[in-house]
């Protein structure tokens, strides 16, 4: 039952691609006539408080300071590192083990990571506190409901045997989408953000128990999400890479010193989710936008190989990629 995503990623069906970038475009409107540079940014999923430094930018005036015309559109489920590959837009957010698993496959796609949004993993294993169901071992005999993503087998493998479990005792289906409320009699286990499902569990009282990936595996701290671009766009447009970047920096450094201030800048563009879950959500993000980083976005090889060494342990990927060709810090402000 569970999705291919290494075949999602080689996705280059024409009209799938198109569908997808019309439907984002359609809803934002004409574009001002400036002689501001247009840009595009394609985003992973909804907007939420991931990107809300993207959004403090443009709010803000950053972009348009910067001469860039910065419109921010959202893709259909999992096509955005293909959309950016094939040009249909500038930047796009995507993950590491995505970038990893697009320049490994068969017909690579040509992307390159160029900023991280958040310096470590911030998500984990949950499950309903009432179930009793403490670690990775406990899983046995469980059902866990995910969305499929390359990497998430064998993480669940690693957690299970590092602790003692046995993997193949576990139940995976692919999630219905119905939210938290799932884990009671749907599921056992989800995989959740802290930032942002933990958040939603506490403001409706729904008791968890959270295991942080990061701390069941070293390995596991990886970058999520990332900003990626076509080298294309890379190699001919530098300057613009260079200014998008600079903007977006200050961004997220003003989200980090106004988390209150950039959740309402962010419910303009996520008017479903109410403030009080927004500003939650930012002030927890705020402290990890640049953890253990005094350089917003900076990313480092060691984390790129801990983790496509994993992906090439697991059978996630065919063989190794080095760091280089799939990350890079060169655009991002000095």
């Amino acid at each position: 039952m569970r999705k291919n995503w290494k075949s999602m990623v080689k996705m280059t069906a024409a009209a799938a691609m198109t569908a997808a970038f019309a439907a984002g475009m359609a809803g934002c409107g004409n574009r001002a006539e400036t002689s501001l540079e247009p840009v595009t940014v394609i985003l992973d999923y909804v907007a939420n408080t991931n990107h809300t430094g993207m959004y403090a930018a443009l709010d803000q005036g950053y972009y348009k300071e910067a001469g860039l015309d910065v419109n921010i559109i959202e893709p259909t489920e999992g096509a955005t590192a293909t959309l950016i590959a094939v040009g249909k837009g500038d930047f796009g957010i995507s993950y590491q083990e995505d970038v990893t698993v697009a320049r490994t496959s068969q017909d690579p796609l040509p992307i390159k990571a160029i900023a991280a949004l958040i310096q470590h993993n911030t998500s984990g294993f949950v499950t309903y506190a009432d179930k009793d169901i403490h670690s990775p071992k406990d899983f046995e005999g469980k059902t866990y409901a995910g969305w499929g993503g390359p990497g998430e087998e064998a993480v669940l493998k690693a957690v299970m045997a590092k602790d003692g479990g046995d993997f193949s005792k576990l139940n995976m289906v692919i999630s219905d989408g119905s939210g938290f409320e799932a884990l009671k009699d749907k599921a056992d286990i989800m995989w959740f953000f802290e930032g942002w499902d933990n958040v939603k569990c506490k403001l409706s009282d729904f008791p968890i128990n959270y295991m942080e990936l990061r701390r069941l595996d070293e390995r596991l701290d990886y970058y999520t999400p990332v900003i990626i671009a076509n080298e294309d766009t890379l190699k001919n447009k530098p300057e613009m890479v260079k200014k998008f970047l600079a903007a977006t920096a200050k961004g997220y450094e003003y989200a980090i010193r106004q988390p209150q201030e950039s959740a309402r800048i962010l419910q303009k563009y996520a008017p479903d989710y109410s403030l009080e879950m927004l500003t939650m959500s930012q002030e927890y993000l705020a402290g990890k936008y640049m953890e253990d980083t005094d350089r917003w976005g900076s990313m480092k090889d060691s984390v790129w190989d801990n983790y496509t060494d994993f992906m090439v342990e697991y059978g996630v990927i065919d063989k190794a990629v080095p760091a280089g060709e799939c990350y890079t810090n060169e655009f991002l402000p000095q």
